[in-house]
This record gives structure tokens, C-alpha cells and sequence, in this order.
């Protein structure tokens, strides 16, 4: 399916730009609410046009995927979190993607599938193709593509990025489960990895850590450590 996007930009000294969308396929409600037109004006405006086709992942996509990946998640509380290989999903899982006219990856979401449960593993928009309803086309089409078979609860987990939480809730997720995500390291403060161990062994010195913890702990963690994460569970039936 392709969707047609035509951003209308009226000229710099106007405030104001809409966007207007035509949609076909199972992308219509992708963008639902986002239709605007320009304010009333004499002055010119310019039209472009942006492609984009949802389709399943190949192996010839995985360069643009592993950079849709790093770039999407540069300025989120993911940053760290970077794969030189993209990581493989199990049959029954699904790996979508969104490409542009050039059959670049600009967007991905990948779902792990055991049994009744599905979970989203990677979700990611190219920070260029951000805000166009790629997210949810992506969202939808999973869910399409798993109703019918065993699944009865599809989820994600993610941290604590206001905009990403928005997301989720937006789309008719709800949150339940929560727990911590802690990260100890030197180069923050020279004393956290110590504070993250009982017993050091002799000959290692412990630079950086990940560590997972309780909820109820927080306020102490975030004491004693200067980069805790809320981890969230978020859940729908698809």
C-alpha cells in the first residue's frame, strides 16, 4: 500500500504549515486528524509529494534499518542502545518496515510472537519522516496482520520519553507494569560502579553497569545514581 503525502508549505514571512494527506489502503487512519489546510492567502505555495509503501523487512534493507534504528533513538533515553547487525526475529514474529521512493528504511517496528503474546521489540521513525503518521500505519498493519491467529495481548516496553509515552497512549495502549532501569558509570561519577556492587573482584575494575531494580526503590536510586529510567509496560488487545 502506498501513501500519498503532500505537505503544503505557504511562504517563510506565513506562520503557519499545513499538511494535507491522501491516503489509500489500510493507511487511511494512520494519519487521522492531521488534515489541514492553509490559512486564506494570495501568495504562492509549494507542494511536495512523499511515498511511502509498508512492507516486510529484506535482508537487502538492513543498512538503511540499522540507521533508521541509531538516528530514531539519538535523542531518546535509548541512545546507547546501538546494533551494528540487526537483530533476528523469530518465525511467527513480524518485521515491517516503511520505505521511502527510494526504498530507504524510514520506519520499523519488529514483534516478537510466543504463543498468546505479542511484543513489540523495535519501533523507530526517522527523525526526517517523524510526525506523518508512519508509527501508526506501522501499528495498524501489525495488528491486522496478527488478528486471528493465537495472540490475544500485544505490548511494548519502553522508558521514560514524554513524547514516546504520548505515543502509546495515543494509539489505545494502556500502561501497567513498571520496574527501573539503573545505569552506574565512571565517567558520570567515579564512585556509582562501586555503589552498584556488594564484593569487587580482585584485578577488575567495574567502569559501567545496566542494572534493573524495584520501583519502590526509586527515590532512593535516583539518590544514589544519576541516570535511573522508568521502564513501562505498556498493553492492547490487537
Amino acid at each position: 500500500m502506498h501513501a500519498t503525502i503532500c505537505l503544503i508549505a505557504q511562504e517563510l514571512d506565513v506562520p503557519k504549515m499545513a499538511l494535507t494527506v491522501v491516503l489509500t489502503g489500510d493507511i487511511t487512519a494512520s494519519v487521522d486528524g492531521c488534515i489541514a489546510r492553509p490559512a486564506s492567502t494570495s501568495k504562492p505555495v509549494r507542494i511536495t509529494t512523499v511515498t511511502y509503501t509498508i512492507r516486510d523487512y529484506t535482508r537487502a534493507d538492513e543498512g538503511s534499518w540499522l540507521r533508521c534504528r541509531v538516528l530514531s533513538f539519538l535523542n531518546t533515553a535509548y541512545y546507547e542502545d546501538v546494533d551494528r547487525t540487526k537483530p533476528a526475529i523469530p518465525v511467527p514474529g513480524l518485521e515491517l518496515v516503511a520505505v521511502d521512493r527510494t526504498d530507504t528504511v524510514v520506519g520499523i517496528m519488529d514483534t516478537m510472537v510466543v504463543g498468546a503474546l505479542a511484543t513489540i521489540d523495535t519501533i523507530a521513525v526517522h527523525p526526517d519522516h517523524q510526525h506523518r503518521g508512519l508509527g501508526r500505519a506501522l501499528l495498524r498493519r501489525t495488528r491486522s496482520r496478527i488478528r486471528g491467529t493465537a495472540v490475544t495481548t500485544l505490548d511494548a516496553w519502553t522508558r521514560d520519553d514524554p513524547d514516546t509515552l504520548r505515543w502509546y497512549r495515543a494509539m489505545g495502549f494502556e500502561e501497567s507494569d513498571h520496574y527501573l532501569h539503573v545505569f552506574a558509570h565512571a565517567y558520570t561519577d567515579g564512585d556509582e560502579p562501586d555503589r552498584a556492587i556488594l564484593k569487587p573482584r580482585p584485578g577488575l575494575r567495574l567502569m559501567a553497569a545496566f542494572l534493573h531494580a524495584k520501583l519502590t526503590d526509586e527515590a532512593q536510586l535516583r539518590g544514589e545514581f544519576s541516570r535511573v529510567h522508568v521502564c513501562r509496560r505498556f498493553t492492547m488487545t490487537p
